[in-house]
């Protein structure tokens, strides 16, 4: 997923996985950013993917997610508790393809690091 532009909040997907109880990090913000062609994860897709990528990440919190990403059908982006960002790549049936982490370099451009799977 790419980092731009501002990312808008689906509260009322948010509410609904904490309203369920889920309770593993996955208050979620989907975003399509300056590329409206990006689609965020939506319906039971969204609880599946997020519990996906949480689990091969070891916990953390979903920031962003998108159908259809070049590297995989799904794409969800995870906040770790450290603060860095790992993009999972899923196919359609959750599994996980690789995943990328971010890294901000030293003059603050963003770099990107992989873990292909």
């Amino acid at each position: 997923m790419k980092h731009r532009g501002k990312w808008i909040v689906a509260a009322a997907i948010s509410a609904a996985l904490v309203g369920a109880g889920t309770g593993t990090g996955i208050a979620v913000a989907t975003g399509g950013g300056d590329d409206d062609s990006e689609q965020p994860i939506t319906g039971p897709a969204l609880k599946k993917a997020s519990t996906a990528a949480l689990a091969h990440t070891n916990g953390g919190k979903v920031t962003g997610t998108e159908v259809g990403d070049e590297e995989g059908y799904y794409e969800v982006e995870v906040t770790l508790g450290n603060g860095k960002q790992t993009d999972v790549h899923l196919n359609k049936d959750f599994k996980v393809l690789s995943s990328i982490a971010d890294h901000e370099g030293e003059n603050g451009d963003e770099g990107r690091g992989g873990d292909e799977d």
